[in-house]
């Protein structure tokens, strides 16, 4: 279990709502909500297979690591240690989040994204809290600030260092999927939770809040 802020009760039904490329966002409720997850708030076109991608054969801006998926994820600054599991696609093609049940409060890559350190936007989201067990893995990600540092471990033994470069607040009714998701020619990081004022009547948060980060080390062991 992450590290985290002590748990606290929430009255309010809680969703965490993610943006994805193309615009289509995913709604999913809360364990113990009495409800199954909630249309999408929003319609777009299913998520592509690989997000971020440049054209063949183009240098990359700094350094970069072969690819290899991420096994955990550790967040100093706000006190993260999670393993990091992986999700894919919804049938109909909108993004997987963590489902309720014993992963809900880890974080998780999302596999068509680039693996962290190689190139491109890697993806990896988490819940903000959930109705029935308060803080979430992501619950204090909107604190972070430039200058920070997010360590992934891989699955091939080398540990990626990440530096902040910005922390933003997006509506869901207006995300910017071109600047989360579109195509980088460094190793890049995107943290991704809910964030903003509650809607009850939607059953979700109004906005995203996204780190931005690049990969500024790889070392093995």
């Amino acid at each position: 279990m992450p590290a985290r802020t002590p748990r606290r009760t929430i009255a309010l039904l809680v969703a965490a709502a993610l943006a994805v490329a193309g615009g289509a966002l995913v709604v999913l409720a809360g364990p113990g909500s009495g409800t199954g997850p909630p249309a999408p708030v929003a319609a777009g076109a299913p998520v592509p297979g690989v997000v971020g991608t440049v054209r063949d054969g183009a240098r990359p801006d700094g350094a970069v690591l072969p690819p290899s998926p991420p096994v955990s994820i550790s967040i100093p600054s706000i006190g993260v240690e999670s393993v990091v599991n992986q999700v894919g696609l919804a049938p109909d093609g909108t993004l997987e989040v963590p489902a309720p049940g014993p992963r809900y409060d880890q974080a998780a890559w999302y596999r068509g994204s680039a693996a962290p350190g190689f190139r491109g936007p890697s993806v990896i989201l988490g819940h903000v809290d959930s109705a029935t067990d308060g803080p979430s893995v992501f619950y204090e990600l909107g604190r972070m600030r430039a200058g920070q540092e997010i360590v992934v471990e891989r699955d091939d033994g080398i540990t990626a260092t990440f530096l902040v470069d910005a922390v933003e607040s997006f509506s869901k009714d207006a995300f910017p999927s071109r600047t989360v998701y579109g195509a980088a020619n460094r190793a890049e990081l995107r943290l991704i939770t809910c964030g903003g004022s509650f809607d009850a009547a939607a059953g979700s948060y109004r906005d995203n809040t996204v780190v931005f980060a690049h990969l500024v080390s790889g070392r093995r062991g």
